[in-house]
């Protein structure tokens, strides 16, 4: 008779390798997301022009609505592209 291991849920093993990762907002004290900050509206959209995640960026669920606005605004004002040129 052979004793077989027990392996650990999958999800207990993710969680215990990933780390939490923080609003880089919050770390900041930053209270408003600026729109004519282009340089760091950038880092939140994707090379096809799409918005990332929160899941992804690790970003709060406050500054991502800010951040989503801002993106919109910067886009608007055509200081971000809508979509990149590779795309087109």
């Amino acid at each position: 008779m052979a004793f077989h291991r027990q392996r650990p849920n999958q999800r207990q093993q993710n969680s215990q390798l990933r780390k939490k990762r923080t609003c880089r907002f919050c770390d900041n004290k930053e209270f408003y997301v600026d729109y004519k900050n282009e340089k760091k509206l950038q880092r939140f959209v994707s090379e096809q022009g799409r918005i990332i995640p929160k899941r992804i960026t690790g970003t709060c669920a406050k500054h991502q609505r800010m951040l989503v606005i801002a993106i919109k605004r910067a886009r608007h004002m055509a200081l971000l592209p809508f979509v990149a040129d590779a795309v087109k």
